[in-house]
C-alpha cells in the first residue's frame, strides 16, 4: 500500500475550523501536497470506535460472513542443529460478528492444512526429517473458535494499539500462552513438549483508512499477517526434544468469497469440509473452543486403548 493521506480528526481539526471549512480546503490541500485527504469519521482512540474499526477489517458490520484465506510456511527450528522447512500452509477462516448489549459475539471456525513444501499437494502423510518415520497428518480443523469483544473490560477490550501512516491504519495485536497442557508429559510422552503449554500468535491487520472511516463501507479490504510460534505438534510424535515450530502466514480478506482461494484448495475443501466455507450460527460462547492439541489429545484418547502412558498412535501404514 503506497497511497499517502491527511487525516482530519473531527474532534482535532486546525484551530479556528470546523469540520465543514476543513473538508472545504481538502482539495486545495491535496493539490498543494498530493496528500489524500481521509476524514476521521471514527475516533480510534476512544474504546467503541476502535473497536469498530478493527471489526471493519476483521469482519463485516453488517453481520455477513468473511472468509479469509491464508497461505504460508512451518519451519522447525532446534537449537544448535539449524532451521528446517517442514510445510507449507493453507488455511481458511470464516467468520461472522453479532453485536449484542455489552459488545461483539465473534463466531468463527477456522482450518489449516499441512502441504508438500514442493508441490503444495495437502498431506495424509509425511516423512518427519528429526525421526525418520512417516506419521498420519493431523491439519487444523477447529470449530468453533469464537471469541467475545466486549466495549470495556475482559480479556479482548479495547482499544487495540494501532498505527496510521499515510492511507495504511495497523492493528498490531500480540497474544502469549503459557498454561498448563490437556497432555501431561507423564501420560503423553510422545505427543507432549511439556507440562506447560506455551505459544505465541502475532497479529498485524492492515487496512486503507479511507475504507475504514468511510461510514458506507461496512467491511474494508484487509491484509493479515501473522506469525505463531509453538511446540512440536503432537501428530509429529517428538516428545520434548529440543526445538521450536515458527508458522509465518499472511491472510487475504476474500472480498468476493470462495471464488478467490486457489482452485485445488477450494475443490479439497467442498470435498472434505464444506461447511469451514461458512461461519458457525449457533452461538457456543468460547468454553466449547477448539484447538490443535485438544482436538488431538481426543483423538490419542480415542486410539490408546491400553493401560499406561499413550504410544505411537499416529505412525502411518
Amino acid at each position: 500500500m503506497s497511497d499517502k493521506s491527511i487525516s482530519i480528526d473531527r474532534r482535532n481539526l486546525l484551530a479556528g475550523i470546523g469540520a465543514a471549512g476543513a473538508l472545504g480546503m481538502a482539495p486545495a490541500l491535496q493539490a498543494q501536497t498530493g496528500l489524500k485527504v481521509v476524514e476521521r469519521t471514527l475516533d480510534l482512540d476512544d474504546p467503541k470506535d476502535n473497536l469498530r474499526a478493527l471489526l471493519k477489517l476483521q469482519a463485516d458490520l453488517s453481520g455477513k460472513d468473511v472468509l479469509s484465506g491464508f497461505p504460508g510456511k512451518v519451519w522447525g527450528w532446534v537449537p544448535g542443529k539449524g532451521n528446517t522447512l517442514l510445510f507449507n500452509t493453507y488455511g481458511i477462516g470464516c467468520s461472522h460478528i453479532e453485536e449484542v448489549a455489552e459488545g461483539y459475539r465473534f463466531y468463527h471456525r477456522e482450518l489449516l492444512y499441512y502441504t508438500d513444501p514442493k508441490t503444495n499437494e495437502v498431506l495424509d502423510s509425511w516423512e518427519n526429517p528429526y525421526t525418520g518415520k512417516t506419521v498420519e497428518v493431523r491439519h487444523i480443523i477447529n470449530d468453533p473458535v469464537n471469541r467475545f469483544y466486549p466495549f470495556a473490560g475482559g480479556r479482548f477490550s479495547p482499544p487495540y494499539p494501532y498505527e496510521v501512516y499515510g492511507n495504511d491504519i495497523v492493528f498490531q495485536i500480540s497474544v502469549f500462552r503459557f498454561e498448563e497442557s490437556p497432555m501431561s508429559r507423564a501420560d503423553y510422552p510422545l505427543h507432549s513438549a511439556d507440562d506447560n503449554y506455551q505459544s505465541a500468535e502475532l497479529w498485524g491487520m492492515i487496512g486503507r483508512m479511507e475504507e475504514v472511516m468511510d461510514p458506507a463501507v461496512t467491511s474494508a479490504s484487509c491484509v493479515t499477517s501473522w506469525s505463531r510460534i509453538s511446540q512440536w505438534l503432537p501428530f509429529m510424535e517428538m516428545g520434548d526434544a529440543p526445538g521450536i515450530m515458527a508458522f509465518h502466514s499472511h491472510a487475504y480478506k476474500l472480498m468476493n468469497g470462495a471464488s478467490e482461494l486457489p482452485p485445488e484448495i477450494l475443490a479439497y475443501t467442498q470435498k472434505n469440509y464444506p461447511e469451514y466455507l461458512e461461519s458457525p450460527k449457533e452461538w457456543l460462547g468460547m468454553k466449547d473452543n477448539k484447538s490443535q492439541v485438544t482436538e488431538s489429545k481426543k483423538e490419542i484418547d480415542r486410539r490408546w486403548t491400553q493401560e499406561g502412558p499413550a504410544g505411537s498412535v499416529f505412525i502411518a501404514d
